[in-house]
Parts: structure tokens; C-alpha cells; sequence
């Protein structure tokens, strides 16, 4: 004979005390669990979501990051003319030579403390190649003249990039004129400029990276090996959403190893806590168990009533952590990223696959706090059960 389910929810409801704490231990641990997995998905989203699939990045062989590269104006020409580039209207090519630097920026919300913003000179095609990003506030910068525009995080966290402010670096004045939302994405934490004036600004005779549209994406393939083997170019070609996603993966790869590392360590206190519970669930129940036993309920029966008990104690923990992780979304939080060395924006982002996998890890930790108290409580003789109430 089986137990029935109602037994199980009987003896969970009649220990609530003892059921609460167990639960809020693993709930605890879940949560840490969930927020580190949260806090990668966001970072890798964010800068995943920057690129795009039909553009591509040109950037100097070798180079990590487009602070590091370096394509003087012979070579962009070269990759101007690749006749993969999608044309534009009046027959322009969707193409836009680029120059990236990084500038130390003051906080807001802290006195002295700056941190590395990344610049972005562009051409005029530059917006067009990313449809995610739009002017919500002011307008655009006018070619020609010492006018940026600041991402949203960039015009929220720094000092002097609201809209109306000026920002000094490269030894001139800038106007904030404009603020853009890019979905999201890591644009949101970056400065955009005309890119002549921003190479005479900061002395810079070449380009740091050429980003174009392809007219087929599918011919991809062509365009990075005809660059590459040219003798004429140093380059390498890359998907844009493959270039960006590269610069996640050494931050990610930290937090990943760090978080999980520590879920591990507070798993077993968590596992302990179960065992420990269930431990006591068998040694005031003995009686009871015998006279199950007596009943005819066979081992196996005692085994998988008290193995349901301790997983739903893992299941009730993982829901309540994945709960109060949830509102980690509504945060946003900076870092740098070791790629670039600038500061980043990022979000908290809960995806189907974390809430999967934390109530697979919670429902784990109270099988293995839950299997040896069960197994003792199976094992446990029907005399010496009955003698002992």
C-alpha cells in the first residue's frame, strides 16, 4: 500500500515552526543562487542585445576590444568598397567608420569618484546600423560641431551628461544635446559624437573599428575571408552580435564561478538543515512508523512518504527564493567591464531557464538532506517501534 498525499502535507503542516525555518534556509540559498544567474543572464543580454546579426565589426587582427584597434583610412576604404555592404538610399553604403576612447567621468551620487565612459565618434550612417536606439530626449548631435549625445544610464549616473549640460574632455567643451535609449543594451552606457571631430579632439590619425550592414547576411562567410586574406589589410571581421557577446564573457565567466561557488558552500548548511529536520521528524514518529508498518505499508512506502517531505520542503524553499528573486529586475547596477575597462549598465533578467534550474537545485538539496533519515526511518523495525511508544 501506498501512503496517500495528504499525509505527507499533514505532518509538514503539524511541524510549521520547524517546516518554516527548513524552507527559509533553502529559500535563502535558492535566491543567492537565482540572483547570481540572473545577474549573468543580464550582462550577457545586454551586450548581446547591442549587436546585431546582419552587421558586421572590422576591427585590427589581434585586437580584444575597439579602445585596442586601429584601421587607417586607406584600409577603411578598402572595406568601404567590399561589395557585401548593404546600399542606402541615394545609393549610400550602410557603413560607419568609427573611433572609440575612453574618458574618466565624475558620479553623481558620489563625491570624486570617477569611473571609465566610453566615447563614441560616428557617421552619419552610425544610427541607421542600430535601429534599437533612439532619441527620447533633445536631438541629434550636428556633424561638424563639439556636440554629443549620452545614453540614458551615461545622462542618470555622471555629472554634467544631463541633456542641456556640457561634458570636458579631449581638451574642448562638449554640449549635451541629446539623450538616447537603446533598448537596453550596452549603447546605454556610452557617449556618440561626430567622429571627425572626436579623432581631431583626442589627436587620433586612424579609426578604431569600421561596422557595416550587409546587404545578405548568409554571405558572411565570403566577406571575412576575402578582408582577412587581403595583404592590403590587418583586420579581422566578426558578427556584430558575436563581437559584443565576446565582451561578456570574461565578467560573466567570473560572476558564474563565484556565485555558484558560493551557492555550493551555502547548499550544505541548507542540506544540513534538512537532515537535520527530517532526522527529528523520524525520531518523534517512531511509534507512528511502526504502526504504519503494522498496518501493512511496506518499506517502500515509509521510504517515499519521508523523501516527498523533504523535497517539498526543497520545492516550497526554491519557490519562495526564485519569488524574492524576482524583484532584483526592477534594479540596475554598474560595473566595469574587464574588456573594455569602461563602466557598463546592466540589469537583473529572470529567463525560464534560471527558474528551471533553481527549483531543480532546490528540489536536489532536499533530496540529499531528505534520503538518509528516510532511509532510517524505513529500516526501522516493527517491534522495536511499537515496544519504544
Amino acid at each position: 500500500m501506498r501512503l496517500p498525499l495528504s499525509y505527507v502535507v499533514r505532518n509538514l503542516w503539524t511541524r510549521k515552526l520547524t517546516t518554516l525555518l527548513t524552507a527559509g534556509g533553502m529559500a535563502l540559498v535558492v535566491f543567492v543562487f537565482a540572483a547570481v544567474l540572473m545577474l549573468e543572464a543580464g550582462l550577457r543580454q545586454t551586450l548581446v542585445d547591442t549587436g546585431s546579426f546582419d552587421n558586421a565589426v572590422v576591427i585590427r587582427r589581434s585586437a580584444q576590444t575597439e579602445v585596442q584597434s586601429g584601421i587607417d583610412r586607406a584600409q577603411a576604404g578598402v572595406i568601404e568598397s567590399q561589395p557585401e555592404v548593404t546600399l542606402g538610399a541615394g545609393g549610400a553604403r550602410m557603413l560607419s567608420k568609427e573611433v572609440v576612447v575612453l574618458v574618466n567621468l565624475y558620479k553623481r551620487d558620489a563625491e570624486n569618484k570617477p569611473a571609465n565612459v566610453l566615447v563614441r565618434g560616428v557617421e552619419p550612417q552610425g544610427l541607421a546600423l542600430r535601429p534599437q536606439l533612439h532619441i527620447v530626449a533633445g536631438r541629434l548631435f550636428r556633424p561638424g560641431a563639439s556636440e554629443i549625445v549620452v545614453g540614458r544610464s551615461v545622462a542618470e549616473r555622471f555629472r554634467g551628461a544631463g541633456l542641456g549640460e556640457r561634458l570636458y574632455f579631449g581638451l574642448r567643451d562638449w554640449s549635451v544635446v541629446g539623450v538616447f535609449d537603446a533598448g537596453h543594451s550596452g549603447f546605454d552606457s556610452e557617449i556618440w559624437g561626430d567622429a571627425d571631430q572626436l579623432m581631431q579632439a583626442f589627436r587620433r590619425p586612424v579609426y578604431s573599428s569600421v561596422v557595416l550592414k550587409l546587404a545578405d547576411p548568409a554571405r558572411f562567410g565570403e566577406l571575412k575571408a576575402r578582408l582577412e586574406s587581403d595583404p592590403r589589410l590587418t583586420v579581422e571581421a566578426k558578427r556584430e552580435i558575436e563581437f559584443y557577446s565576446e565582451q561578456s564573457a570574461l565578467l560573466a565567466n567570473f560572476i558564474r564561478y563565484l556565485g555558484l561557488s558560493l551557492s555550493v558552500i551555502f547548499s550544505v548548511g541548507a542540506v544540513l538543515g534538512a537532515m537535520i529536520t527530517m532526522y527529528a521528524s523520524v525520531a518523534t514518529r517512531t511509534a507512528e512508523i511502526g504502526t504504519l508498518r503494522a498496518l501493512g505499508f511496506r518499506r517502500g512506502s515509509i521510504l517515499a512518504a519521508f523523501l516527498l517531505e523533504a523535497a517539498a520542503l526543497g520545492i516550497t524553499g526554491g519557490a519562495a527564493g526564485l519569488f524574492a528573486a524576482s524583484f532584483m529586475q526592477l534594479l540596475t547596477i554598474s560595473t566595469m567591464n574587464w574588456q573594455s575597462f569602461s563602466e557598463l549598465a546592466f540589469s537583473f533578467t529572470l529567463t525560464g531557464a534560471i527558474v528551471a534550474k533553481s527549483l531543480a537545485f532546490a528540489l536536489a538539496m532536499g533530496f540529499l538532506g531528505g534520503f538518509l533519515p528516510a532511509a532510517r526511518a524505513a529500516r526501522i523495525d516493527i517491534v522495536d517501534a511499537l515496544r519504544a511508544a
